[in-house]
């Protein structure tokens, strides 16, 4: 554990009274959420898997690569919130962070990402809470991909719960640059050098234009094929 890990644990335990049960109590609670949260995830890539499937018995090219789900950890989720300058609780988790589950799409083209969401938030049952476009807009290091947090009912026995799930789409280029990226930042504790970060920058705009590339080559062989 890390020291900053430490730190939010140890105020976690005070702020509880070092009561026992009361610490049971949240624990339970937590895993309890936890399972809410994956029945969400696992909701929405069903929902996706549906979609890439239909358009493999129709015989059709399907916009849809793959799909990847997952949890954020319980490390992670303390972290986030200590960043974000919360005391580490289930409300502060529920009430503030929106990717405690999430799941990626990878799409082939760029285009495809647009078209999946639209016919994913055309569903009846999916709210859409937020979006955030990095591919029109990317971040300063360079990073591209489109953000949509939607709301999905999770049923449970005597409850029905909204729970929020976070949904990036990105092209294979994309999800290869910030898979790499993500692994070079993490694998340091020190600041990353400005020369460096320049050059991720520069990999992500040339990614970016053979991603527009890419998709031009494959609009004009269907055209050569019709």
């Amino acid at each position: 554990m890390n020291k900053n890990l430490k730190r939010i644990a140890h105020n976690a335990v005070i702020e509880s009274g070092y009561n026992a049960e009361k610490i049971y109590d949240t624990a339970l609670k937590f895993q309890q959420l936890m399972m809410i949260y994956d029945g969400a995830a696992k909701q929405i890539t069903t929902k996706l898997e549906i979609l890439n499937k239909e358009f493999n018995v129709r015989g059709k090219r399907s916009p849809i690569e793959s799909i990847k789900s997952r949890i954020k950890s319980p490390e992670s989720i303390a972290l986030k919130l200590d960043r974000h300058g919360l005391p580490m609780s289930l409300e502060n988790m529920t009430l503030s962070l929106n990717d405690v589950a999430g799941v990626r799409v990878i799409c082939p083209y760029v285009a495809d990402i647009y078209d999946v969401r639209d016919m994913f938030l055309s569903q009846a049952d999916i709210r859409l809470i937020e979006e955030k476009d990095y591919i029109a807009e990317p971040k300063p290091s360079g990073y591209r991909s489109l953000h949509i947090v939607v709301e999905t009912d999770v049923y449970l026995s005597e409850c029905v719960c909204p729970v929020r799930v976070e949904v990036q789409l990105r092209t294979i280029a994309m999800d290869f640059w910030s898979s790499l990226e993500h692994k070079m930042r993490y694998k340091t504790e020190k600041d990353v050098p400005q020369s460096i970060r320049d050059e991720l920058r520069q990999c992500a705009d040339r990614i970016a234009q053979n991603d527009l590339d890419m998709q031009s080559i494959a609009q004009r062989l269907q055209l050569c094929s019709v």
